[in-house]
């Protein structure tokens, strides 16, 4: 019982299935290490002991009567700008402090339906718009291995809660790396998916033109792709989704891609984009162990446009932020994190070419990634520059020597959201005693394919 925490989503499931484990049981274990730990993390911002104990207690039943539940007791969080029925929803902002709910995210009715039991709402920065996690509402999150330390943004409280055993799975999104950084500086599996194939019909508006999914973290590959399979369908009331299947087979384990995978590792993205050189020599490792396993690598980088290499579509989520909030900055901007007023003010400059340019470029972005798919099925690169800096920072004042700026530790991820293509950070080892990761892209509906590639890097990684 004490080491429940420890084990996968799958086998905790299978326990709770065969009869081995009550869900209850298992929620009463987790909901102790939330009551223990929670308070040195800041993890976990609305929680409710009562609520997750009724919730299993109808697992229990539903299991009795027969019904079949792959995610039986299985504890969930949810990041604080998703949907969950009845809980205070606040977007990690004074602006929504008293939002309840009216019902469940699809994701979540998903997870719930399958039996998996909502454990609490994990912290993240205002509006999901920020590289770190904290707000004016509820405070900092800290690092699971350094509480002086941020666990990245927007969806640390995500990782902070999954890497400190604070349930199974984690259910986040990711706009521009929000599920993929912060797993790679806390060490866990973050995926975000095709654009389309998590349904997202209702909740709250969000500021980036459709550049935002519903991400899964997990602790290891194949509770990923487990829940990624369960997860993925299609919904009419989604206009970004698509019907088809996920590519992978259901309730067996990941298989092996084809060792004919052409793969192309890419350590600055062809953007020449800084990096520590301890991590940029740790991932490197990654790479030369995997061709020494036989996995043909070639150093390449997609031709993208010259624009590309600066943040061209942050202008998008700044329009889209003073189209929702910018009529109660006046009014109400102490209330409001100064970084995003800051967003909001700069979208407000934004003129009608501005947007037309940003949208032109995204298509010119996807283009090139388009071409450099004709050539590889598999684009490997850092997940992040850097490790975990501290937690009063926007971002670190240096990468790789070079003075960076507050979005510099989020520069290899966002470029795959503007191409709606799968992307995955796996853990990669430690660097000063702080996890790295390593990022597996793959052309749009190819998420089986990440998930195969990052299955094999995860395996290598244990053998190494």
């Amino acid at each position: 019982m004490s080491a429940l925490h420890t084990l996968s989503a799958r086998a905790l499931a299978a326990r709770v299935t065969a009869g081995a484990l009550g869900a209850v049981e298992a929620a009463r274990h987790f909901i102790a290490r939330v009551e223990a730990l929670n308070p040195g993390l800041l993890a976990i911002v609305q929680f409710d002991p009562e609520r997750v104990l009724r919730e299993a207690a109808d697992v229990d039943r539903r299991l009795a009567a027969g019904e079949a539940l792959p995610l039986a007791g299985v504890p969930v969080t949810v990041k604080d700008n998703l949907w969950v029925e009845g809980y205070r929803i606040t977007q990690g902002s004074l602006l929504f402090e008293d939002f309840v709910a009216p019902r469940d995210a699809w994701a979540v009715a998903r997870l719930r339906a399958l039996g998996a039991v909502v454990l609490g709402i994990t912290n993240c920065s205002e509006f999901a718009c920020k590289g770190v996690t904290s707000n004016l509402i509820y405070g900092a999150t800290r690092h699971p291995m350094d509480p002086a330390l941020t666990p990245g943004g927007s969806s640390g409280g995500a990782v902070s809660a999954l890497a400190s055993g604070l349930g199974l799975l984690a259910l986040a999104t990711d706009a521009g790396g929000s599920t993929r950084r912060p797993a790679a500086h806390c060490g866990l599996v973050g995926l975000k998916p095709s654009a389309g194939t998590i349904p997202h019909p209702w909740g709250f508006a969000e500021p980036n033109y459709g550049l935002s999914v519903i991400g899964v973290l997990a602790t290891d590959v194949t509770d990923c792709a487990w829940v990624y399979d369960l997860l993925a369908a299609y919904d009419a009331g989604d206009p970004a989704g698509v019907p088809l299947p996920s590519g992978l087979e259901a309730g067996t384990p990941l298989s092996a891609p084809p060792r004919e995978l052409r793969i192309a590792w890419s350590p600055r993205l062809g953007c020449d984009f800084a990096i520590d050189d301890d991590v940029l020599a740790a991932l490197q490792s990654r790479v030369d162990a995997l061709r020494a396993e036989g996995w043909h690598i070639d150093d390449a980088d997609p031709a993208w446009p010259p624009e590309a290499r600066e943040y061209p579509l942050l202008a998008l989520q700044q329009a889209g932020l003073h189209a929702l909030y910018g009529e109660r900055l006046a009014s109400e901007r102490d209330r409001i994190d100064p970084n995003l007023v800051m967003q909001i003010e700069a979208g407000a400059r934004c003129t009608p070419a501005d947007i037309a340019r940003a949208l032109r470029l995204r298509e010119r972005i996807g283009h090139a990634l388009g071409r450099f798919f004709e050539r590889y099925d598999v684009l490997l690169s850092p997940s992040a520059p850097v490790t975990a800096w501290p937690r009063d920072q926007l971002g670190p004042a240096l990468i790789g020597g070079r003075p960076a700026g507050p979005r510099g530790h989020a520069a290899f991820t966002p470029l795959f959201n503007y191409c709606g293509v799968p992307a995955c950070s796996v853990p990669a080892g430690l660097v000063r005693g702080l996890p790295v990761g390593l990022q597996v892209v793959a052309p749009r509906y190819e998420d089986a394919t990440v998930l195969r590639m990052a299955k094999v890097i995860e395996s290598a990684d244990s053998r190494g």
